[in-house]
């Protein structure tokens, strides 16, 4: 139930996009994080019905939303209409926390969203935008052009959760008071609504993060200025031609044929006489280029050890780029796709930490806040409450009740007695699941709740085509050796079963292909196991001997059918005798009493 609502949650919330912000926070600053929060939308709450659980807290920061009073002052009753977990992505600049050395040592974190007029005014009433409005206009101070365009018309609103003090505090960007102070509207494990960010390298005296830039922007630097070099280099290669001057018609045709435009061009030269008298070509200087070319090629070379300097620096060699050379050997390429993905690896666990982070956070939100009825609207999964349980207990002890009396009329009668009343198996089935009140109890309590959420490091890059179909092929034909050789060994020795559904699901676990099943194969193998350990029935007798014990079955039945025929003969014989001699004696009787002589 929680891993469905947690797939649903992931879903409205996009996560995916979440998490690629988080990604290039963390790669361009070292620090990427995001909120978590609970908001719940209320609808008027009819009399004649009682909300399983009173209404939990909402609103855009986590707090209760501005709720309407009714005509005599009084709020009126509310129930849940819709609740969700939200996932916000926090920019690296709008997320402070104190100074600590380790991330279990923080006392405060904050984080700075901006509100429109609207989203203040239902946020924190109508009351807060008076005391905003004298300092509207600073509120965005020390903001660059961009960020003032962007949150124009807002105000800066921080949200501080103090752990020490285990309270919560909204307090606006220039204001001199606080927007409001209360207790933290969520009851969290680590108190904080936030997982710990997703730190890039680090040292061990602060949780200040380096970004990776920091290590080679020296280089970056030398790059970019061999870059501008080259550029300025590269329009000074043009051709350019020195003629001498005051030729008359000689100079315009000189120029006509330097142009650029012209590829191919006969130019006639009038005074060609004088032409070639002053030399012909010899008379037209260029300038030299090829120094400039030679400038250009070392300022080139020296750019590409820059660059090779900074991937040897941030680890990322040729093979991770898809660039490799063809004199390379198989088993070269193998061992430098081996060592990049080495150092890599610890960017990877961080970020797949920060996932599991968040689901387990998003999951002890649901298990917290969640009404019964949104578990099971948003899983798919029914439960029985404890008081459908209870109603149909009630009918099945009535039918019992009637059962009971029927069989005590039917042997008063001398009939059979009806069979016994059977549960319907919908209802039997229901019988057997948990409610959903013992599910919600059991979710919200701490000492008894866990949550097993892990993220592989294979669920988060992307996968290899031909690695995953070879992973499988090998997982089928384990899976087909293992049942060969476990089906001959279990109709010798039955009690091996259990050993061997454990071996199965052991080895299981092993392939990735694997995990996907490990539920189905938890349930055959459990399956198998109590089909192998329950006692087993005596074989069926042959045909023959079947036909024998039926008609031996069939001649017992006449002979006791008709010697209970007999003893009823018997019985209604004997009646008829003895009704036969009391009337024989009372007529005797009468007789005698007639014969007495009557007295005076």
């Amino acid at each position: 139930m929680v891993e469905r609502n947690l797939a649903y949650m992931g879903d409205e919330a996009d996560i995916d996009s979440i998490m690629r912000a988080v990604r290039d926070d963390f790669l361009l600053c070292a620090r990427g994080t995001v909120w978590l929060r609970y908001e719940a939308d209320f609808e008027p709450l009819d009399m004649g019905v009682q909300p399983s659980d009173p209404p939990a807290e909402s609103g855009l920061l986590g707090g209760l939303p501005g709720v309407g009073m009714g005509e005599d002052g009084v709020q009126p009753p509310e129930a849940i209409s819709d609740e969700r977990v939200c996932i916000d992505y926090v920019h690296w600049s709008d997320f402070l926390h104190s100074p600590a050395r380790r991330w279990k040592d923080v006392t405060w974190v904050a984080r700075r969203v901006p509100m429109t007029d609207e989203e203040m005014e239902k946020r924190f009433g109508p009351d807060a935008m008076t005391s905003l409005q004298a300092q509207a206009a600073g509120s965005n101070k020390g903001t660059n052009q961009t960020e003032r365009a962007e949150n124009e018309g807002k105000t800066h609103v921080w949200e501080i959760w103090c752990k020490s003090e285990n309270y919560t505090v909204w307090i606006a960007d220039g204001a001199p008071v606080a927007l409001e102070v209360s207790e933290p509207p969520l009851d969290l494990t680590h108190f904080w609504p936030c997982p710990r960010p997703a730190y890039g390298t680090m040292s061990t005296s602060s949780l200040i993060p380096v970004p990776d830039y920091v290590y080679y922007q020296q280089q970056c630097d030398e790059i970019d200025l061999l870059t501008k070099r080259v550029n300025k280099l590269t329009d000074q290669l043009r051709l350019k031609v020195f003629y001498p001057s005051g030729d008359g018609a000689i100079s315009p045709a000189i120029e006509k044929a330097m142009r650029p435009e012209n590829d191919t061009v006969m130019v006639p030269i009038p005074e060609w006489a004088a032409f070639t008298d002053k030399g012909g070509s010899k008379a037209i200087v260029t300038l030299p280029i090829d120094e400039v070319q030679k400038v250009i090629i070392a300022c080139i070379q020296a750019r590409k050890q820059l660059i090779e300097d900074v991937y040897q620096i941030t680890g990322i060699s040729d093979i991770v780029r898809g660039d490799t050379q063809a004199s390379e050997t198989a088993t070269a390429q193998r061992i430098k796709s081996q060592w990049g993905s080495i150092r890599i690896r610890d960017r990877q666990s961080e970020l797949a930490r920060f996932a599991r982070d968040i689901i387990r956070l998003a999951g002890e939100i649901i298990c917290d806040q969640f009404q019964p009825e949104t578990l099971m609207l948003v899983s798919g999964i029914k439960l029985p409450t404890m008081a459908e349980k209870q109603q149909v207990q009630l009918q099945m002890q009535q039918m019992q009740m009637a059962a009971q009396q029927a069989a005590a009329r039917a042997e008063q009668m001398g009939q059979p007695a009806p069979p016994p009343p059977q549960m319907p198996p919908q209802l039997e089935q229901m019988m057997q699941q948990p409610t959903i009140d013992e599910v919600v109890q059991l979710l919200r309590n701490d000492s008894i709740r866990g949550f097993q959420i892990d993220i592989e490091t294979d669920s988060t890059i992307e996968p290899d085509e031909n690695a995953e179909k070879q992973r499988r092929m090998e997982f089928v034909q384990m899976i087909g050796g293992f049942l060969q050789q476990a089906g001959a060994m279990a109709q010798q020795n039955p009690m091996l079963v259990p050993v061997m559904v454990e071996t199965l699901l052991f080895a299981a676990r092993g392939f990735r292909a694997g995990r996907q099943l490990e539920s189905m194969l938890e349930q055959v193998g459990a399956q198998l196991s109590e089909a192998a350990t329950a006692p087993k029935q005596p074989p069926e007798p042959p045909a023959e001997q079947m036909i024998k014990l039926k008609t031996a079955e069939v001649k017992a039945g006449a002979e006791q059918r008709k010697a209970e025929l007999g003893v009823a003969q018997a019985e209604i014989e004997h009646r008829a005798i003895v009704e036969q001699a009391r009337g024989e004696a009372a007529a005797q009787a009468l007789q005698q009493f007639q014969a007495q002589p009557a007295y005076q």
